[in-house]
């Protein structure tokens, strides 16, 4: 029998944007299967009276508490007023400072925002985004060795949502589709700098990602064909027989997240250099 889910209210305060609060709430909250967060996410509080604002909501939907918050000033008014509230409050980067001053043996600068400054890497990131959406679904080929990734699989193999979280990292990505048949372009068998990568997956992953994406048929197209498990088999088939004969790795995403997909990438770019 299955146990009900509770639910709980998780607090989310930061003087950023809240990134790094959300992605370690997320993580410590997907541990508990049967408690679901309802998160509630205060970015940009950089004064007390913004705070103060924060903290009135908590006291009216009690819970656990986060925060990134350089000011210590602010900190310690978070914490006295959780403490008060008989709230579990937790600064997530603080524990981590205090090892980097440790090694450092200086303390940290307490720079407001400082992961999210305007410089190289920012613009870099940038760049790669913009090459990867010009590059999605096989297009754009003529200038795809500037590419430092290139995916290819057949449809629903998570090949664009990949791209985009590696071009999020700076990574520049293009998407070639495998289609039953027919063959991968020139540009991309002779390519010399990208890392060619295979998505595959299980013909009964894709065919339920292919119905759940299935949004109706059109002139000449049979739904029943592109969601048919025997098909899809064919068709994984004829990707790996692609990505043997060149020698391209395969990541098999059935069971994978997009995160855990890209950092299998990565690894195997770090091998490649």
């Amino acid at each position: 029998m299955n146990k009900p889910r509770s639910f709980f209210h998780l607090h989310l305060i930061s003087d950023a944007t809240g990134e790094t609060l959300l992605a370690a709430g997320r993580a410590a909250s997907a541990q508990y299967k049967d408690a679901r967060a309802i998160e509630h996410i205060y970015p940009l509080i950089r004064t007390e009276k913004q705070l103060e604002k924060v903290l009135a909501e908590i006291d009216d939907a009690p819970g656990i508490v986060l925060y990134t918050v350089v000011d210590q000033a602010l900190a310690g008014i978070i914490d006295a007023r959780c403490a008060t509230m008989g709230l579990p409050c937790v600064s997530v980067l603080e524990p981590v400072l205090s090892v980097f001053q440790s090694y450092h043996g200086a303390p940290a600068g307490r720079r407001v925002g400082a992961q999210h400054v305007l410089d190289a890497e920012y613009f870099r990131r940038i760049d790669a985004l913009n090459f990867t959406m010009e590059h999605d679904d096989g297009q754009l080929p003529a200038d795809i060795e500037e590419a430092d990734i290139i995916l290819i699989g057949i449809s629903r193999t998570s090949k664009t949502p990949t791209s985009i979280y590696l071009a999020n990292r700076g990574i520049k990505t293009a998407n070639i589709p495998i289609v039953l048949g027919v063959p991968i372009p020139d540009m991309v068998v002779h390519s010399k700098k990208p890392l060619v990568v295979g998505l595959i997956a299980t013909a009964e992953r894709v065919s339920q990602v292919r119905q759940n994406r299935l949004l109706g048929t059109s002139v000449g197209y049979d739904s029943q064909v592109y969601v048919d498990r025997t098909v899809i088999a064919q068709e994984l088939a004829y990707a790996r027989q692609i990505c043997s004969r060149h020698g391209w790795p395969t990541i098999d995403v059935s069971r994978r997240s997009i995160e855990e997909t890209a950092a299998a990438i990565v690894a195997l770019r770090s091998r490649k250099r």
